[in-house]
């Protein structure tokens, strides 16, 4: 709910994925909130995550069954403030290319990030995952099917979860906490 130029960076990742032409789906806790009113207006799918407190498997596995078994899940996480429309363009042309690979995110110096993109054959072992620990299962379980797309800079690793990441990110950027 961080607002980055005035909008809420849930909303801002949203239109950016949007901006793809993608068809695009957000997890949110069953009890509407604020997400929900940062969300208003944009055409996208919502998920309800009824127990978020099982971990981010939860939301992962609610979010990918919710996509057509057919298609590939670009998996962009909303608390990544430097991705944006050109960013999630660059893997999906990736993906035209090597559709039978894994695509993730790196920095322009190869430090494995996000987005990460999995094929339709990931979906199971997607469905699989248990925990607080996200996708890093299923990414160790097929390093040798993963190819690795450059980002500029660092923003493919650029997380921000806590207060003091992001007055120190601001802060970088000259911009008030």
């Amino acid at each position: 709910m961080q607002p980055i130029e005035g909008i809420p960076l849930l909303r801002r990742s949203v239109m950016a994925a949007q901006n793809t032409g993608a068809k695009v789906w957000v997890t949110l806790p069953a009890t509407p909130g604020p997400r929900d009113a940062a969300l208003q207006g944009l055409p996208v799918s919502l998920v309800r995550v009824a127990h978020p407190e099982r971990g981010m498997a939860e939301s992962l596995k609610l979010g990918v069954a919710a996509i057509p078994p057919d298609c590939p899940i670009l998996l962009f996480l909303a608390d990544l403030p430097e991705i944006g429309t050109d960013d999630l363009l660059a893997i999906l042309r990736a993906q035209s290319e090597t559709p039978e690979l894994i695509l993730r995110a790196t920095t322009e110096f190869g430090q494995p990030g996000h987005p990460v993109l999995f094929p339709a054959w990931a979906r199971q072992d997607l469905l699989a995952v248990d925990g607080d620990i996200g996708a890093r299962a299923v990414l160790a379980a097929h390093s040798g099917k993963i190819r690795a797309i450059a980002l500029p800079g660092l923003r493919a690793v650029t997380d921000l979860d806590t207060p003091e990441a992001w007055a120190d990110w601001r802060a970088k950027r000259g911009r008030p906490a």
